[in-house]
């Protein structure tokens, strides 16, 4: 056994990767403070093939050096837009073939082990803020809210750990 070499990956270049199927699912970060989990979540979002980022409020956008450090050049293969207001857009969003779905702890949250994806419909993800999480008033308008199960004794995941455990999860439902 051997460790491979970057070259014996076989990753897509950028152009193949805009060009590839993508992954339904559509990435919302709702007023992300740390740049460093932003870059994270552009990583994660390529090697998972994800349609889409949304950037809202408070999100910083690329380019930025704090962003494109953790990215590590995934800004300039998966689409992004910047948003003002995460309420407007997901409003904006029910109109399609998408299931609206906080990442959040909530009362009626479905366990993510236990969700069971709508395969008929585009997975968008609404991830919040590292302190406050989902906004209060985008929860209403959301079609459920799923929670990561957790057994210790913190009662919350780093944003970018858990945009890793949610998104590997659904392309595991939804490709797998």
């Amino acid at each position: 056994m051997r460790k491979l070499k970057n070259e014996e990956l076989n990753r897509l270049s950028t152009e193949e990767f805009k060009q590839a199927k993508k992954t339904p699912i559509i990435i919302v970060l709702d007023n992300i403070r740390s740049l460093n989990n932003i870059g994270s979540v552009f990583r994660t979002s390529d090697a998972f093939l994800v349609e889409k980022i949304y950037l809202c409020g408070i999100t910083a956008q690329p380019p930025h050096k704090d962003i494109r450090k953790t990215a590590l050049g995934a800004t300039e293969s998966v689409d992004w837009e910047y948003r003002e207001s995460t309420l407007e857009l997901v409003k904006e969003l029910q109109g399609y073939e998408n299931q609206i779905l906080a990442v959040e702890q909530a009362d009626k949250a479905t366990m993510l082990n236990k969700y069971v994806p709508n395969t008929s419909k585009k997975q968008v993800l609404i991830f919040g803020n590292e302190v406050k999480g989902v906004a209060d008033e985008v929860i209403p308008f959301c079609d459920a809210v799923v929670e990561i199960p957790q057994y210790g004794t913190k009662h919350s995941l780093n944003i970018s750990v858990s945009v890793g455990v949610v998104v590997w999860d659904l392309w595991s439902k939804l490709m797998g």
